[in-house]
C-alpha cells in the first residue's frame, strides 16, 4: 500500500514538472511594437543637452529607457515622462534645463496601453497633437505644457474618458475648446493657459464634478461665464483672466463652498459685483481691468478673508463700505483707477495699506490719501 502511494505521488510530481516545463514563461522584456513606436516617436525629436534619449537602446524598453514606465505584469509601456526641467541628476550633471526641438510623432498611439504621457517644458517641440491620441482609451493625464505646440485640441478628446489631468498650458494651440471636452467626467485640472484659443467656454462644463482646477489664463476666450460653472462642487481655483470674456459674474459664484481663488482680471466684463463674493470662501478676488460698475457691496463681514482684492481699473462709484473694516484679513488691497469717493475707513486693514491703492479716484480722501476738506 505504501509503494503504491509512492508511485502515485511520483506520477503527480512527474505530471506537475510536465505542465510546468510546458507552462507560458512569464513576459520579460517588452513588446518589440512598442519598443518600435518608441523609436519612431524617439526619431522626430532632438534634444541635444541632456542626453534623456540616451539610455534608449536595447531590447528591454523596460528597462533603464529613461521616462519609460511599463505595467509589471504585461509588460506594456504605461508611461511617458519627459520633463525639460527636473531636480534628476542627468539634468544635475548638464547643469542646464532641457531644450528639445522636433515634433509628437503619431507613433505615439501605438503604444495603446498609455495610461500617462508628459512631455512637457522642452521649450521647442512644435508641431500638432496627434489626432489619434484621442484612441488611447486608458489614458489618465496628458501632459504637453511648456512647448510650441500649433493646432488645435483634437476635437474627439471627450473619448478619454478616463482623463484626469489635461495640461496644454504655454503653447501656441487656436481653435476653439472642443464641445466633447464635457465628457470627461473624471477630469479634475484643466490647464490652457497661455495660448491661442478662441470661442466660447462650453455652456456644460458644468457637467464635469470632479473639476478642482480650471486655468484659462491669456487666450483668446470671448462669450459669458457660463452659469453652470457654479455648480461644480468641488472647484477651488477658477482663473479666467485676460480673455474677452463679457456678460456679468453670476451670482451664484459667491455661494460655492471651497472656491478660493477668482481671477477675472482684464476681460470686459460688465454690470455689478455680487454681494455674494464679499463674504465667501474666496481668498484671492482678481476682478481688475474690466468694466464692472455700482458701488462695492457692504456685505463684508467676519468670514471675509482675502489675501489678495483687486478691484482696480473699473468704473466703480460711491464710497468704499464701512463694512470692509469687519473683514477678518485683507492683505492686499487695490481699488485704484475708478471713481469711487469719499472718506476712506481707518482700522484694518487700512493702517497697511499705501497710497497707490487709492489713487485715480474721483474723490476718495483720508489716510493714506491727503486729508478730506470739511
Amino acid at each position: 500500500m505504501v509503494d503504491a502511494k509512492k508511485a502515485l505521488a511520483i506520477v503527480l510530481i512527474s505530471v506537475v514538472v510536465s505542465l510546468l516545463a510546458g507552462a507560458p514563461t512569464v513576459v520579460q522584456a517588452c513588446l518589440p511594437s512598442d519598443r518600435a513606436a518608441l523609436l519612431e516617436f524617439r526619431s522626430k525629436l532632438k534634444e541635444p543637452y541632456i542626453g534623456v534619449f540616451k539610455t534608449w537602446k536595447g531590447q528591454d524598453c523596460c528597462k533603464g529607457w529613461y521616462g519609460v514606465s511599463c505595467d509589471p505584469k504585461s509588460r506594456r509601456v504605461s508611461g511617458i515622462t519627459l520633463r525639460g526641467v527636473s531636480e534628476e541628476p542627468i539634468f544635475q550633471r548638464a547643469k542646464r534645463k532641457g531644450f528639445m526641438t522636433g515634433t509628437i510623432s503619431p507613433a505615439l498611439c501605438k503604444l495603446t496601453h498609455l495610461s500617462g504621457i508628459i512631455i512637457a517644458d522642452w521649450e521647442g517641440i512644435s508641431g500638432v497633437i496627434p489626432s489619434c491620441i484621442t484612441n488611447i482609451l486608458a489614458m489618465r493625464h496628458l501632459d504637453l505644457v511648456g512647448n510650441k505646440i500649433s493646432g488645435v485640441i483634437p476635437v474627439n478628446i471627450g473619448k478619454l474618458v478616463k482623463l484626469r489631468v489635461l495640461n496644454l498650458a504655454d503653447n501656441k494651440i487656436s481653435g476653439g475648446i472642443p464641445p466633447s471636452i464635457t465628457r470627461l467626467t473624471m477630469l479634475s485640472h484643466l490647464d490652457l493657459v497661455n495660448n491661442n484659443l478662441s470661442g466660447v467656454i462650453p455652456g456644460d462644463i458644468g457637467r464635469l464634478k470632479m473639476l478642482s482646477r480650471v486655468l484659462l489664463t491669456g487666450n483668446k476666450l470671448s462669450g459669458q461665464i457660463p452659469e453652470s460653472l457654479t455648480r461644480i462642487y468641488r472647484l477651488a481655483d477658477l482663473e479666467l483672466s485676460m480673455n474677452r470674456i463679457t456678460g456679468s459674474i453670476p451670482t451664484s459664484m459667491g455661494k460655492m463652498s471651497v472656491l478660493a481663488t477668482l481671477n477675472l482680471d482684464g476681460n470686459l466684463i460688465s454690470g455689478a459685483i455680487p454681494g455674494t463674493l464679499m463674504n465667501s470662501s474666496i481668498s484671492n478676488l482678481n476682478l481688475s481691468g474690466n468694466l464692472l460698475a455700482g458701488k462695492i457691496p457692504n456685505t463684508f463681514g467676519p468670514r471675509s478673508y482675502f489675501t489678495v482684492l483687486d478691484l482696480s481699473n473699473n468704473r466703480l462709484q460711491g464710497a468704499i463700505p464701512g463694512s470692509i473694516t469687519t473683514a477678518s484679513f485683507i492683505g492686499h488691497l487695490d481699488v485704484s483707477h475708478n471713481h469711487l469717493c469719499g472718506k476712506i475707513p481707518t482700522g484694518s486693514p487700512f493702517d497697511h495699506l499705501e497710497a497707490t491703492s487709492f489713487a485715480y479716484n474721483s474723490c476718495l480722501c483720508g489716510k493714506p490719501l491727503g486729508k478730506c476738506r470739511k
